[in-house]
């Protein structure tokens, strides 16, 4: 009982730690970025620290080979000379900066191997971390999205409908209104025709419009006969 409860435990911290990373996930994922930038910069500051030590090793074995010519060329001297003495010290002296020498080619043969490695590196890092701006950018761009998604539905979508139906009615009612207005115009036209022909008639203008008492006494005597 008390291993299930301990799993238990643990199954529900695991859980929560994930919805909480999944909750902040882009936060997380900025601040990452973040820290990956700074730890980059450092790492080029390093590069450049150890570019300038290998370029001042450089500028050093440059003396190097400076003073063996020079020390090379008076032992040549004291030799024509038959200064043995000078000589031998020259030779000392060469042999002393011919070690120096070798001890900078090594010197700088490691600083090339390095900085090449290290620069290879800060590129790769370079890369990975344009490529991760880029994907949290997509990540940004993608969760306004999904939350103004999330909010259509509830109110745009529900005034566009009510919109919608409200056009429609005052489209309905438009319409109804036109008909009406052209069926008065007929109406009143018909009206002020039937008015006319009636004052015509009534002045003798044409056959009268309605029969009079004195008409209709004569059809119906002749019926009776």
């Amino acid at each position: 009982m008390f291993k299930m409860m301990t799993t238990l435990i643990r199954g529900r911290s695991h859980d929560a730690a994930e919805a909480f990373g999944d909750a902040n996930a882009l936060s997380i994922l900025r601040q990452q970025l973040r820290d990956a930038a700074d730890g980059l910069e450092k790492s080029k500051r390093a590069v450049a620290v150890v570019m300038a030590y290998a370029e001042r090793e450089r500028k050093s074995a440059l003396r190097l080979e400076t003073q063996l010519a020079d020390l090379e060329a008076r032992a040549l001297e004291a030799i024509r000379k038959e200064r043995e003495d000078l000589a031998v010290e020259a030779a000392s002296a060469i042999a002393e900066l011919e070690a120096e020498r070798s001890a900078s080619q090594s010197s700088l043969a490691h600083y090339d191997r390095e900085i090449a490695k290290l620069r290879e590196q800060v590129s790769l890092a370079e890369q990975r971390l344009r490529c991760l701006q880029r994907g949290k950018q997509i990540a940004d761009a993608a969760n306004r999205t999904q939350k103004l998604r999330g909010t259509m539905p509830d109110g745009v979508m529900a005034s566009l409908k009510e919109a919608e139906a409200t056009l429609t009615r005052l489209q309905s009612r438009q319409s109804h209104a036109e008909e009406v207005e052209i069926a008065m115009v007929e109406i009143n036209a018909g009206s002020s025709a039937e008015a006319t022909c009636a004052r015509l008639a009534a002045a003798g203008c044409g056959a009268p419009l309605r029969r009079d008492a004195a008409d209709v006494l004569a059809r119906l005597r002749a019926q009776s006969q």
